[in-house]
């Protein structure tokens, strides 16, 4: 182990600390500052949000529709500004060194949630953000309708995202029919530290009613951020380490309540500035009871979880500097199991402490403009506890990360980019099951660059990995032997989007993925009652490589947003827990799932679209569909008598979709929605087929200032008609439903 640590440790110091050396810490920087107006009144727009894409500033104009960012390198950004009620803007300007930019924003009023004004007419039109370019971004009156207890909840009505569910707290996001380690989930751009991607029952530890933003990024932009997540990452922005000093103290409270589990939710955060210091709280808790569904409530389903937290930043012309820790502390719980493992549930206890540490200098060389570093300590306890009071399984999980970025200028053609190096250790234990202790290094150097050629936007990227798997101690077991693995992959991907111009936008993106087996996938070697299962794992696995591709299409203007996307995903070792249907010879009363690789492909499609009917009418809607498939080995075919050489991967979403009508008239906002999914018969090994459904939803907006503040009130009415109805991805659908009719209010204000 220790051998591993100090070769990551020279690793990271040999490849950065000449180029540090050699670079000349600037001590001057420019400034942005400005205002943003409303064009139809020339009224100031408060509380509107300002973010610079290339690098991680952000900041909110005061009641004045004021703003200003310091400590800017030279150079030429994309800003994108939103704020609830308008359309966004996305904008370029250009900073010079000691000097102070001055820049108004005009804001249009919009009854288009999803709308993007390109004020520079050959300006990309991917809305910026933390991720570079990420493919979309959840913000405004979106995040506020969407609003749900879970990350995944919260997504859901997205095209191509579904959830995989496990009662009311362990959901989380599946993005075309990715879920698991292919889907990252991240936190100010930062690792999340849970064990959310290993089994159903695990929770995802961010709220998501503290994002300022939530943003989704395919293809090269993925790159940057871990190894395998060929189905996307997703960034829950909330900003806990300042970066940028508010004119005055800022802040917001908010409130929410839902009938379906009697729950209640509260959350603030506060901005105080003090000279070059800045601090942030955050704050933030939830309980609800068990879930009412149309035939009666879902047993076991309560919850408790509360998430409070801090950051410092030290703002000042070379960068800043900032740290922040947060206690995240859940009680939750798992339905009965339908087999009887455990007929009365599961009920699960856990918390997470982080810390983290973060700096950005500003470098005067000809080849790097920006250098950050961050570094974070995550610890993380979660125990299940039978209805007897015995704990059954317990996971400590400690988890260090450090990076190391430097965005580039110009390099050839390329007109930007970032290189970087990552490093992750994990010391994993698990009690309860014979499944040994064990750590993992892995470690990262990643490339990603971006050019602009004509009408042509240009991204490219590669990230080469190193991961290894030490157990406690190597021994024999029934899994086989059981000894220190390691493995080295390197991925790419390239994208491309040419403006056609007219609002027509044509892109392509290809990704190879690479992805070393977790712990859990080569050690797991015990029963593990929260899942219904008892998993076996492999310590023969070899890495999980895939090919992926996409296709699509944007037609956006000022009354109409369109996009159709087509993708094809080819796995050589796709690895996953196969459902033998045969019960463990320890534990009968639970089946083994078995980790194995095996050749498979998914492809699908995707539509969505928002169009202005009449001056307050907008239609919007989506629909996204994934067939996966796997290749059956002979000697499977011959011992289970299966005539075909494939099969359908189990725990694929179906058909599914959803259309609304919305009016605005001012500041209101009223809509209808109806959800509907198709049936599911395309079913895995040991898998039951689901019938399709369609709920009725309704929802309501408003907003009003008052004395400098920003009010918004939101009322939503889920599943209206109590309709019967169950999500193939869920893990407890053969005995309980999805939730019933639920009334929701959530009030927020910004001050």
């Amino acid at each position: 182990m220790h051998k591993n640590l100090f070769k990551l440790f020279f690793f990271l110091i040999a490849v950065y600390l000449p180029l540090i050396a050699s670079a000349n810490i600037s001590d001057s920087s420019g400034k942005l500052s400005g205002i943003v107006i409303d064009i139809e009144n020339s009224e100031p727009v408060s509380f509107a949000y300002i973010h610079l894409e290339q690098i991680n500033r952000s900041a909110t104009t005061d009641r004045e529709g004021r703003f200003e960012l310091r400590n800017i390198p030279s150079g030429t950004y994309n800003i994108n500004i939103h704020r609830i009620g308008y359309s966004s803007i996305n904008r370029t300007v250009e900073i010079e060194p000691d000097q102070t930019t001055e820049i108004s924003f005009s804001l249009t009023p919009s009854v288009l949630s999803g709308q993007t004004v390109e004020v520079v007419a050959d300006a990309e039109q991917l809305i910026g953000s933390n991720l570079e370019h990420a493919s979309l971004k959840i913000v405004g009156d979106r995040l506020r309708r969407d609003l749900d207890v879970t990350l995944s909840s919260t997504l859901s009505n997205q095209a191509g995202f579904s959830e995989r569910s496990m009662g009311a707290a362990p959901g989380r996001p599946v993005m075309r029919g990715l879920g698991d380690e292919r889907v990252l989930i991240l936190e100010d751009g930062g690792r999340t530290g849970d064990v959310s991607w290993t089994s159903a029952d695990h929770s995802v530890t961010v709220d998501p009613s503290s994002a300022d933003e939530i943003e989704i990024a395919r293809g090269p932009a993925a790159l940057e951020h871990g190894a395998g997540a060929i189905g996307g990452v997703i960034n829950v922005v909330s900003n806990k380490i300042p970066n940028t000093v508010p004119s005055q103290t800022t802040g917001n409270l908010s409130l929410q309540g839902a009938s379906v589990n009697s729950g209640i939710m509260g959350a603030g955060s506060l901005k105080i500035p003090y000279n070059d210091l800045v601090l942030n709280l955050d704050l933030s808790g939830r309980i609800g009871q068990d879930y009412n569904t149309p035939i009666g409530p879902l047993t076991n389903t309560s919850i408790r979880t509360a998430d409070n937290g801090f950051g410092v930043g030290y703002i000042r012309p070379w960068g800043y500097a900032g740290v922040s820790g947060s206690i995240y502390f859940s009680e939750y719980g798992i339905p009965p199991d339908p087999q009887g493992g455990h007929p009365s549930g599961v009920d699960i206890e856990m918390y997470k402490y982080h810390t983290e540490g973060r700096a950005e200098v500003l470098l005067g060389s000809s080849l790097f403009n920006l250098l950050e570093a961050r570094g974070s300590f995550i610890r993380y306890h979660h125990v299940e506890i039978e209805s007897s009071g015995a704990i059954g399984t317990q996971y400590d999980m400690d988890t260090s990360t450090g990076s190391v970025k430097l965005r580039n200028n110009g390099w050839g053609f390329f007109d930007e980019g970032v290189v970087g190096v990552w490093g992750e250790f994990v010391d994993y234990s698990v009690f309860g099951s014979r499944t040994p202790n064990s750590n993992s290094v892995g470690g990262a150097f990643f490339a990603i660059q971006e050019a602009d050629i004509g009408n042509l936007h240009l991204e490219t990227g590669f990230r080469l990995n190193h991961f290894v798997a030490t157990p406690e101690r190597e021994r024999d077991s029934f899994i086989g032997r059981v000894r220190e693995r390691s493995f080295t992959g390197l991925e790419s991907s390239i994208s491309a989007i040419y403006n056609m111009g007219s609002g027509f936008y044509l892109g392509s993106t290809f990704m190879h993925s690479w992805r070393a087996p977790t712990l859990e996938e080569l050690y797991s070697e015990g029963p593990h009652l929260a899942a219904f299962a008892f998993e076996v794992g492999n310590p023969d696995l070899d890495s999980e490589r895939g090919l992926g591709s996409e296709i699509f299409g944007r037609y956006r203007t000022s009354n109409a947003s369109v996009e159709v996307a087509a993708y094809y995903n080819h796995f050589s070792n796709y690895l996953y827990a196969q459902d033998t249907g045969q019960p463990s010879i320890i534990r009968g009363d639970l089946n083994e799932f078995k980790y194995i690789g095996t050749e498979a492909t998914m492809y699908g499609a995707e539509l969505s679209s928002e169009l202005r009917l009449f001056n307050n009418f907008v239609f919007d809607g989506n629909v996204s569909f994934t067939i996966g498939d796997r290749v059956v080995p002979e000697q499977e075919r011959e011992a289970t008598g299966l005539e075909k050489s494939d099969q359908p991967l189990p725990m694929m979403p179906p058909l599914k979709g959803n259309i609304s009508l919305r009016y605005s008239h001012n500041n209101m906002t009223l809509g209808t929605r109806v959800r509907a999914a198709a049936s599911q018969s395309r079913i895995g090994e040991i898998e039951t087929p689901t019938d399709g459904y369609a709920v009725f939803d309704l929802n309501a907006q408003y907003r009003f200032d008052w004395n400098g503040t920003l009010h918004t009130v939101s009322l939503n009415g889920l599943n209206l008609f109590n309709t019967e109805y169950y999500n193939h991805l869920s893990r407890v659908k053969d005995i309980f439903p999805e939730p019933g009719r639920n009334i929701s209010l959530l009030y927020r204000v910004y001050f």
